[in-house]
Parts: structure tokens; sequence; C-alpha cells
């Protein structure tokens, strides 16, 4: 089974173009869906995040927003954070993958957005990084509800620069040049990848 790993800084274009492997029956293990379901009434995030957070806690769920004010700009707090949700996070993820291997599955993707900023690193075969130019990427996040520029600027700071995660992955796709090009160009790159 060929694992790819989808990564990518914020507002890269990463959501839309997860959707084109969708669209190819390609199978997909979406990091932030598997958060969001373990922050969900009956998630098994929430009693963890209600012994150090009790304020980010509504109605038996872990309030996002709430939580991103308690950590934001707090390392010690987003440590705390970090060591509840990853391993988590792994379990899911390991259950996908055995899953699909158990049904011989032939590719399946892995999308995480901080793939290069987290220590563990993940086996995969392939990573593909998506990019847009900086510009549009600012754009698009600032467009974003809640958004402002210091908290983009933030949650930059945190990010490995798009530059260097453009050079450590496998492949580049771009997010910039229309959704038609994007779609042209990851068909060209799956055909690499299974030629290989």
């Amino acid at each position: 089974m060929i694992v790819v790993v989808l990564t990518g800084s914020i507002a890269m274009g990463k959501s839309t173009t997860a959707t084109m492997f969708i669209r190819r029956k390609i199978p997909i293990f979406d990091a932030d869906k598997t958060v969001h379901n373990l922050f969900s009434r009956g998630g098994a995030a929430v009693e963890m995040v209600n012994e150090h957070f009790p304020s980010a806690i509504t109605n038996n769920k872990v309030d996002r927003a709430t939580l991103g004010q308690i950590v934001f700009g707090d390392p010690c707090r987003l440590s705390i954070l970090e060591s509840i949700i990853h391993p988590l996070v792994d379990k899911e993820r390991s259950r996908f993958l055995q899953s699909h291997r158990r049904r011989k599955t032939k590719m399946v993707v892995l999308d995480i957005p901080l793939f290069y900023e987290i220590k563990k690193q993940y086996k995969s075969d392939f990573v593909c990084v998506i990019s847009a130019p900086s510009f549009l990427q600012r754009q698009r996040a600032l467009g974003r509800p809640g958004m402002t520029r210091q908290k983009l600027n933030a949650i930059l700071a945190r990010q490995m620069p798009d530059y260097e995660k453009r050079k450590r992955s496998n492949f580049v796709i771009p997010t910039g040049l229309g959704i038609a090009y994007t779609n042209r160009l990851l068909s060209r790159i799956l055909n690499q990848i299974r030629q290989r």
C-alpha cells in the first residue's frame, strides 16, 4: 500500500487539494477532522481537556475558540494540549492504516497539516506539499472568520517556512494558478507515484 502525506502551511489550499484525492476515490485520513471528532460530545479528548482546561468545556464538548484563546501564545499550555491530542490522533491514524491494509487498498493519503513541525515523523512513501505565493496565503487566511494579522503572524512563526517544506518534499502542488491547473498536475503526480 502506498502511503502519501499531504501537508502545507495555513491557507495554502490543502482542503481543496484533499477533495481532489477524494474525487479519485483515494481514502484520506484527515488529522484536523479527527481532532474535531475527539473534541465533540463524547469524544475521547473531552475528559482530558476538562482536567487541564475546564473553562474550554461547554455542553460536554470542547469549545475550540475558547481553547485556542487559552493556549494561544503560551508554549507551556500548548505543549500540554499537544500531549493530549497527538497520542489520540496517532491511535486513529494507526486504525485507519490497518483497516486499509486489510482491505488491500492500493493508496491512502494522510492529511497532516503540521507534518514537518511535529517532532514524531510518520512513515510514508511520498510527501506532497501544498504551496501558494505568500500574498495569496495571507489574503486567504485573513478572509477566515476571527483571523487577525497578529494571530496569523503568530501561527506562521510556529510553522516551518514554505520554501523549507518544498525542499523536503517529494512533490510540490501549487494552488495559486487555478483549480484546473492543480487538478491536472495532481493527475501527473499520481501517475509518477504509481510508476515508482
